[in-house]
């Protein structure tokens, strides 16, 4: 028996509530100049991803001109909607490497100085995505 992948959504948007991106530039600028990443927690509905929670997973590394973590020690976790990572340089675009490793359905990036003009989102293929901020 064979079973097929559901298809990806045709993603438009990613939607945060106001407080956490707020939080999330905070926690880039305390970390500066190290890249910092987490995994976003949610749900997609219609083109909308919307971020419920952050997750930063265990063996985390906040690095100067990287980030990571180590995939193989995540449960496995169909609410894990993409990824978040910062860009000190304050590139708006993702990297090749960036690209190459996508986790989930959208990545965000915060770029220096970490506010919402310098907040980028894109989908998996590198398709660029609205970020809507709600109250």
């Amino acid at each position: 028996m064979r079973f097929k992948a559901r298809p990806s959504p045709e993603l438009r948007e990613v939607v945060f509530h106001k407080e956490m991106l707020e939080g999330l530039f905070c926690m880039a600028k305390e970390n500066h100049p190290r890249e910092i990443i987490l995994l976003l927690r949610g749900r997609v509905s219609n083109a909308s991803a919307y971020v419920d929670e952050l997750v930063l997973p265990l063996g985390t590394t906040f690095g100067l001109g990287f980030s990571g973590f180590l995939p193989h020690n995540l449960p496995l976790d169909p609410s894990i909607i993409g990824t978040l990572h910062s860009h000190p340089s304050g590139s708006l675009k993702p990297s090749i490497q960036d690209l190459h490793n996508v986790f989930g359905l959208v990545m965000v990036i915060l770029a220096y100085p970490y506010n919402l003009s310098s907040t980028s989102a894109y989908d998996k293929s590198g398709k660029p995505l609205r970020v809507r901020i709600t109250e």
